[in-house]
């Protein structure tokens, strides 16, 4: 099947019903397009599992603060697409704003406290616009399944909590970060970094490792000391700014005194320059 391009929740509708009358199902991996390997991994990944993936393409404005990046964020959906149908995608849904976000939406999904801690706490209001998205996309395609990355972690444990809260019909899968050969986490926004910043960046990961190292190898429980050597590897190498180091629970993003094997979550965010960068470890 050639790759199908949608703009509106009516064509798409009309390329699903038809995918529907030949007995297959499909799956959604959302993007706000930009796309890059770790995209495309999970484009395979989905295909993997359904024989049909429909990849959506939104920037949405919902879910960028005043003062955060909405406007300069890299779009060319024609890239995107040619990158979707070489990964093996079926449809590219790219709907415009006034076709997800009409005038007068007044309903929002609001995840409550896991949207106000870690990344929340510095960007209000992100994840009530990150669910209320996710949530019409899921509604509009009605996949069976959902792909996310793990690199935003708190996004997928939250999602998670969505769909179960909400009874909603779809399983969301995590699939694991794609890095850089440094170590850095793919991300569209790696593009606004300066070349010192880019030499630079690599150390989030590594700070990290050297906590999951510590963890792993020398048998290190306590979250105070783990996220103190992320913090101390981070300033000896780098002049980025901390926003937070917190080891968290993966079942609710309560922090963690100690570490609970195979339930907890070291994540990061930074400012290197001008540009926030995410990334986490599991331990």
């Amino acid at each position: 099947m050639a790759l199908q391009k949608c703009h509106s929740r009516q064509s798409l509708g009309e390329v699903l019903d038809s995918l529907r009358a030949a007995g297959n199902d499909w799956a959604l991996v959302p993007t706000m397009g930009a796309l890059h390997d770790g995209h495309v991994a999970l484009i395979r990944q989905a295909k993997a599992v359904c024989r049909e993936v429909v990849v959506s393409v939104f920037v949405n404005p919902l879910q960028f603060g005043p003062s955060e990046d909405f406007r300069r964020y890299p779009r060319d959906v024609s890239r995107d697409a040619e990158i979707v149908r070489r990964a093996g995608g079926t449809v590219v849904f790219a709907p415009s704003s006034e076709e997800m976000i009409p005038k007068g939406l007044t309903v929002e999904v609001d995840p409550g406290r896991l949207g106000r801690v870690l990344c929340g706490r510095s960007r209000p209001g992100h994840f009530r616009g990150v669910c209320t998205i996710v949530a019409k996309l899921l509604n509009i395609v009605e996949p069976r399944y959902a792909f996310f990355g793990w690199k935003d972690a708190q996004q997928l444990v939250i999602l998670r909590a969505m769909v179960r809260d909400l009874n909603m019909s779809v399983e969301l899968v995590g699939c694991e970060t794609i890095r850089e050969s440094d170590g850095l986490a793919m991300s569209s926004r790696n593009v606004y970094l300066s070349k010192r910043e880019r030499r630079m960046a690599p150390e989030l990961y590594r700070a990290l490792r050297t906590a999951w190292e510590a963890y792993a190898q020398f048998g290190e429980r306590r979250s105070a000391r783990l996220e103190g050597l992320v913090r101390q590897h981070v300033a000896q190498t780098t002049d980025a700014k901390l926003d937070y180091v917190k080891a968290v629970s993966l079942d609710d993003l309560t922090p963690l005194k100690e570490v609970e094997q195979g339930n907890t979550l070291l994540a990061l965010a930074a400012w290197v320059g001008k540009t926030r960068l995410i990334d986490n470890v599991r331990l």
